[in-house]
């Protein structure tokens, strides 16, 4: 299972009612953060999450409502006595972002790792989990991200027989081992059926409507895309500043056949989001306007 929680919806600012946009998930001990705004730290602390298994944090883009949280949250985790190493991905250019904004965290008990993304589309696979960044279109180098986690098909017994494989090996190959006896190599695909429905996850914020997103979010169980305007009167302001509407947001998750939709980084004068949710439902019907720590936990189909 996956575990999802949107920290905050807001875009440009955080105000007292929302936080700006971040997203954590949980995973097999394991948790990653997207993104790392003003406030983050309290929205995680409010959520009741911990900050201690957070051994990855992505970012989307460098403008600072999605980093600028970034030196307190190392902070944080220095003064709990992390030992363990950060990664931190983002686009190219991460490093000296990252570097100069520690200028007021200059010493820390852990490593941090930097993986820079340098190709309209990546792939890395860590923690259980296959991870994809790929290049969204905003005026400055974004990215977008999937989250998927495969599930293996299910144990054959009658193939595993069949193969004579004794049963001592059984457990090994289900869990995706190889294993060798007496100079036969024995491997999963051997007694597994096909690969069964995983999960996917796509975030993406602060971009125009792309093929990307459609192509990347396609089939997603959960797509949280932003819409920065509920206002249909604010298009023109949404194409010039390469943000999204509502409803073209809606318009992709449509495209894409996503299974739910949650909307993210309203603008700071966008005070009641779901006034403008019948003319959303009416493109995609299962669009939610999320509000900060919106949480679901995403399982495995039977």
């Amino acid at each position: 299972m996956l575990d999802v929680c949107l920290l905050g919806c807001g875009g440009m600012m955080p105000l007292p009612y929302r936080y700006l946009t971040a997203l954590m998930t949980r995973f097999n001990g394991s948790s990653m953060l997207i993104d790392c705004g003003e406030g983050t730290q309290v929205a995680i602390k409010e959520k009741g999450w911990s900050f201690k298994p957070i051994d990855v944090i992505c970012f989307t883009h460098y403008h600072g409502d999605h980093i600028s949280g970034l030196p307190g949250m190392l902070l944080t985790m220095g003064n709990a006595d992390r030992t363990e190493p950060l990664t931190l991905i983002g686009p190219k250019g991460l490093e000296r972002v990252v570097n100069a904004l520690r200028v007021i965290a200059p010493e820390l008990p852990f490593q941090i790792k930097f993986i820079e993304i340098t190709e309209p589309e990546q792939v890395l696979e860590m923690n259980g989990y296959r991870l994809k960044a790929f290049r969204v279109n905003h005026n400055v180098i974004c990215y977008g991200y999937t989250l998927e986690i495969d599930r293996a098909g299910k144990f054959d017994v009658e193939r595993a027989e069949a193969a004579a494989i004794p049963k001592k090996y059984w457990g090994i190959l289900q869990r995706g081992e190889t294993v060798t006896e007496e100079g036969r190599e024995l491997t999963p695909d051997m007694v597994l059926g096909s690969p069964r429905k995983g999960i996917k996850l796509t975030y993406c914020t602060d971009t125009r409507p792309t093929d990307s997103i459609r192509e990347n979010a396609k089939g997603s169980d959960l797509f949280i895309c932003e819409g920065m305007y509920g206002e249909k009167d604010k298009a023109k302001k949404a194409r010039e500043y390469k943000h999204m509407t509502f409803y073209e947001a809606a318009q992709l998750a449509k495209d894409a056949s996503v299974k739910e939709m949650w909307l993210t980084h309203y603008s700071p004068s966008l005070n009641y989001p779901e006034e403008y949710m019948e003319d959303v439902r009416a493109i995609f019907p299962n669009a939610v306007a999320a509000k900060d720590r919106r949480t679901v936990e995403l399982v495995f189909e039977d």
